[in-house]
C-alpha cells in the first residue's frame, strides 16, 4: 500500500485526484502501478485501477490477472470494480472507503450481484487514515 501512496500523492501534485493503485504478482513483485490521469489523458476511465490493470494485463501478455493483488488507496468505483472482476483479480486491497462513489462495499456493491463474473477477495482499512487525509486535503485546497 506504501507504493500505493506514493502514486496517489504523485497524482495529486500533477492536480489530480490523489488515488494510487498497485498490482502485485503471484511472486509478490510489482506488476504495475499507477496514479489517475483522467485530466492529463483528458480519459474520465483513466482511473488509477484501470491504468495498472491494462499495464499489467500487458506485462503478463493476458486479460486475465489471476493470482494477482491489487493495491489501492480507494475503495474501487463501479466501473473499475467490474474490470477487477473481469481481469480475476484474486484480491483487493483498499485504503479509504467511498461511501458516495464507491462499487464494492457501497453503491451497487458489484461483487455480491449474481452476474459478476469474479468476486475477489477484500480487505478494506489498509493504509485508511493516510489514503483519507490526502483525498481530504485535495478537495479542501479546491474548495
Amino acid at each position: 500500500m506504501d507504493h500505493a501512496l506514493r502514486e496517489a500523492r504523485a497524482a495529486a501534485e500533477r492536480g489530480e485526484v490523489p488515488i494510487g493503485a498497485v498490482i502485485v504478482g503471484p511472486d509478490g513483485t510489482i506488476l504495475a502501478s499507477a496514479g489517475n490521469r483522467t485530466e492529463a489523458d483528458r480519459d474520465p476511465t483513466a482511473h488509477a485501477e484501470l491504468l495498472a490493470i491494462r499495464a499489467a494485463a500487458a506485462t503478463l501478455g493476458s486479460a486475465r490477472l489471476i493470482d494477482c493483488d491489487l493495491h489501492v488507496t480507494l475503495e474501487p468505483c463501479p466501473m473499475c470494480a467490474q474490470a477487477i472482476s473481469f481481469a480475476r483479480l484474486r484480491r483487493i486491497y483498499y485504503g479509504a472507503s467511498d461511501p458516495k462513489g464507491g462499487g464494492v462495499e457501497h453503491g451497487p456493491r458489484i461483487f455480491t450481484h449474481p452476474t459478476c463474473h469474479h468476486r475477489p477477495e477484500v480487505y478494506p482499512g489498509i493504509g485508511e487514515q493516510e489514503a483519507a487525509h490526502l483525498l481530504r486535503t485535495f478537495f479542501k485546497e479546491r474548495r
